[in-house]
């Protein structure tokens, strides 16, 4: 999405990508942090802050949900916090329009002295992976994917769903690089959404949605700068007989509640 810093004119949008996806047969949306409200002026996201669990925009996402039928992933809405601040709240709805989990954003960006999310975002301290009848999705937001010992500690989701407003320059270097490798390191599909282009106040955004697949590949694509659905077909099978062959996560010894003990005797 090419989203502005009107929350109606913004969930319009929304509703006509969503009956796109829904008529192309998508059994899981999922829109791009800030899909609500998007600005240079960090005060947007203030002024539109809901109430967790009341509000237009998860209103909104609840009853889109149960009219499509499908799992929502609303990228993330501001929700009060504190100190005239906000969470950056990852919602899953389910196809009832009842809310699966909360995933609020845990790594707040800060960058060349011109972006500084800490100004009014509070951190997440909380790891969210909900279990559905497409698999265990995981959420993470933007930022997040730069730490790639949050995707492990999710305990193997089979989607990993990571709605972002990447910016050009570490767009450009980075966006594709890092969501391949938590794809293909964790053997599960990422699903990304982004802002793209440029916003009110002359933020831009890098744009280029992406889906990629357990072994790495990019599988969808956004092929613009404007609103745009992307689709791909999610291969759960293909996905389970690559972890079989490759079971890598199974190998893991970091994770290990005991592993210092275990350090211990290896270095008697």
């Amino acid at each position: 999405m090419n989203s502005g810093e009107s929350v109606s004119e913004n969930l319009m949008r929304a509703e006509k990508l969503l009956q796109k996806a829904a008529d192309g047969g998508a059994m899981l949306a999922a829109l791009p942090e800030y899909f609500a409200t998007m600005s240079a002026n960090e005060q947007c996201k203030v002024i539109a802050a809901e109430k967790d669990g009341a509000g237009p925009i998860q209103d909104f996402l609840s009853a889109a949900a149960a009219k499509y039928k499908m799992h929502i992933v609303g990228g993330a809405i501001p929700i009060r916090a504190f100190d005239g601040k906000v969470f950056s709240s990852c919602l899953l709805f389910a196809p009832d329009g009842g809310r699966i989990a909360r995933y609020d954003k845990m790594h707040l960006f800060r960058f060349d002295g011109k972006i500084d999310e800490t100004k009014t975002i509070v951190p997440g301290d909380s790891i969210v992976a909900a279990d559905t009848p497409l698999g265990r999705i995981g959420l993470a937001v933007c930022y997040d994917v730069r730490f790639p010992e949050l995707f492990r500690a999710m305990q193997s989701p089979d989607i990993f769903v990571v709605p972002s407003a990447f910016t050009p320059e570490t767009g450009a270097a980075h966006w594709r690089l890092l969501l391949r490798a938590r794809a293909a390191e964790n053997l599960a599909h990422i699903v990304a959404p982004a802002q793209a282009g440029v916003h009110p106040g002359g933020r831009k955004t890098f744009g280029d949605s992406v889906i990629v697949d357990d072994w790495g590949k990019v599988i969808g694509a956004a092929q613009t700068a404007g609103d745009e659905v992307v689709f791909a077909e999610i291969d759960s099978a293909g996905r389970e007989r690559r972890r079989e062959r490759l079971p890598a996560l199974s190998h893991r010894r970091l994770q290990q509640n005991n592993f210092g003990e275990q350090k211990k005797e290896l270095t008697k």
